[in-house]
C-alpha cells in the first residue's frame, strides 16, 4: 500500500463551520471570558445527561474537575482514595493536590476498568473514597462498586473523560457518584480543545465546587459574568482559576449537538476494526457488556508477546513511520518514576495492568476519519503485523 502524503492525526477532532462561526460571534460580541455560552453549555450538558442545570459546572479542563469534586468532598487530609492504575496521571495527581493518599487496585483482564473485587481488597480504616475511571468508554461495574461503596460508606466520583455517552443499565455514567467529572480536551468525543465538566447530585456539593473553580469567591460571583447589573463578590475561601471560557463554550455547544452523529461514526469504524483485526496476533477489545453503552473513544489493541510478533513499541514506531498517529493508553501508573519515589509503588503490584500496559497501542478513531482513511489504518496494521521479526 502506498504511504498517504499527509500525517493521519491520532485523535484529531471533527470541526465544522458551526463551531468557527460561533466562536466568531464570541469574539466580535467581547464576551470571551465566562459568560451566557457557558451557561448555555451547561444548561446543554445536563439536558444530554438528564438533571437539572445547576447540576453541572463547565470548568477548564477534567483535572480541574476531578480537583474540585475531592475538595468539595472535604475529606480530612490522608485519607485514602481508591482509583485504577490504568488512567492518565492526572487522575492520580488530583487526589495528590487534593492531600490525600492515592490507592491503586488492579484492573480486570477483559474490560481494562478497576476490579471490585481488587477494590474491596484494598479498603483499609482510612479509606473514604473509591474513584472509578470509564476506560476507553467502557463502563466500570458500577452496581458491584456503589454496593462497595454503600457497605463501606464510602463516597465515589466517576471519571469520565471517555465517557461522555456511556451508560451502565439504562443510566448515564456520570450520575452514579456523588460526582461525575468529564473532558472536552482536544482528542474527545465533545471537544472545547481544553474543557471539563462537573456533574453533582448534591447542591451543596455543587455550590462549593462552583465556589472554588472561581477563586473561592460565592456562589453568587458566578452571575457578575452577566449584564443584569454590577455584583460585588465575597472570598470565602481560597479557591482555584478553573472557570470554562465563552470561547471554549461556543464550540462545545455545537460538538455537543452532533454526539450522537459522532458516536454513531465511531461505533461503524470500531466495528470495521474489530472484522478486519480478528486473524492478527493481537486481542481486541472485548465486546460490549449486556445492557450497556460504550463510548468507544478508544480502540485498544494488546500486541502479542511471542516469538515473531513485533514488538508493542516497534509498532508504535512503524505505524508513525507510515504517517498514522497512534497512541498508548496506558501505561500503568506504578511504572512511572514519581510514584516510585513518592509513594512506593512497584509496577509488580498491578500485574494485570503492567501486563495491559506494555502490550497495548491505540488506533485512531476520530469521527474526522473517512473511510479511505480507516481502510488505510487496518492496511498498515495488517501489513506492520503480518511481517516476520
Amino acid at each position: 500500500m502506498k504511504l498517504r502524503d499527509d500525517f493521519l492525526v491520532f485523535g484529531a477532532p471533527e470541526v465544522r463551520q458551526e463551531e468557527i462561526d460561533e466562536v466568531v460571534d464570541s469574539m466580535k460580541s467581547g464576551w470571551m471570558g465566562t459568560g451566557p455560552k457557558v451557561a448555555r453549555f451547561e444548561r446543554d450538558f445536563a439536558a444530554y445527561k438528564g438533571i437539572e442545570p445547576p447540576q453541572a459546572a463547565a470548568v477548564n479542563s477534567c483535572t480541574a474537575a476531578l480537583h474540585l469534586s475531592l475538595m468539595a468532598l472535604g475529606l480530612e487530609p490522608g485519607s485514602e482514595v481508591i482509583t485504577t492504575p490504568m488512567t492518565f496521571c492526572a487522575t492520580v495527581n488530583t487526589i495528590l493536590h487534593s492531600g490525600l493518599k492515592p490507592v491503586v487496585a488492579d484492573v480486570d483482564p477483559n474490560s481494562y476498568n478497576i476490579d471490585p473485587k481488587a477494590v474491596e481488597a484494598a479498603i483499609t480504616p482510612r479509606t473514604r473514597a473509591i474513584l472509578p475511571v470509564h476506560f476507553a468508554g467502557r463502563p466500570c461495574d458500577m452496581d458491584a462498586l456503589m454496593a462497595i461503596a454503600d457497605r463501606h460508606k464510602l463516597h465515589v466520583i466517576e471519571d469520565c473523560a471517555h465517557a461522555i455517552e456511556t451508560e451502565y443499565h439504562g443510566r448515564h455514567a456520570g450520575t452514579f457518584g456523588d460526582f461525575g467529572c468529564f473532558s472536552f480536551y482536544v482528542t474527545k468525543n465533545v471537544v472545547t480543545g481544553e474543557g471539563g465538566m462537573v456533574m453533582g447530585r448534591d447542591a451543596a456539593g455543587m455550590a462549593r465546587v462552583k465556589t472554588l473553580a472561581l477563586h473561592g469567591m460565592s456562589k453568587d460571583a458566578w452571575k457578575r459574568f452577566s449584564d443584569s447589573g454590577f455584583k460585588h463578590y465575597q472570598v470565602v475561601e481560597a479557591g482555584y482559576k478553573y472557570n470554562m471560557m465563552d470561547l471554549q463554550a461556543a464550540i462545545g455547544i455545537h460538538q455537543l449537538a452532533r454526539v450522537q452523529a459522532s458516536w454513531e461514526r465511531r461505533a461503524q469504524i470500531w466495528a470495521r476494526y474489530q472484522e478486519a483485526f480478528a486473524d492478527l496476533p493481537v486481542t481486541r477489545p472485548a465486546a460490549d457488556e449486556p445492557d450497556t453503552r460504550h463510548a468507544y473513544h478508544l480502540y485498544t489493541l494488546l500486541i502479542d508477546q511471542a516469538p515473531g510478533v513485533i514488538s508493542r513499541d516497534a509498532f508504535l514506531d512503524a505505524m508513525t513511520a507510515r504517517k498514522i498517529g497512534v497512541g498508548v493508553h496506558y501505561l500503568s501508573l506504578p511504572e512511572h518514576p514519581y510514584y516510585q519515589q513518592a509513594l512506593g509503588w512497584r509496577p509488580g503490584d498491578c500485574p494485570n495492568s503492567l501486563s495491559i500496559g506494555q502490550r497495548t497501542v491505540s488506533l485512531p478513531i476520530s469521527p474526522k476519519l473517512t473511510d479511505a482513511d480507516v481502510e488505510y489504518v487496518i492496511g498498515m496494521v495488517r501489513s506492520v503485523l503480518l511481517q516476520r521479526h
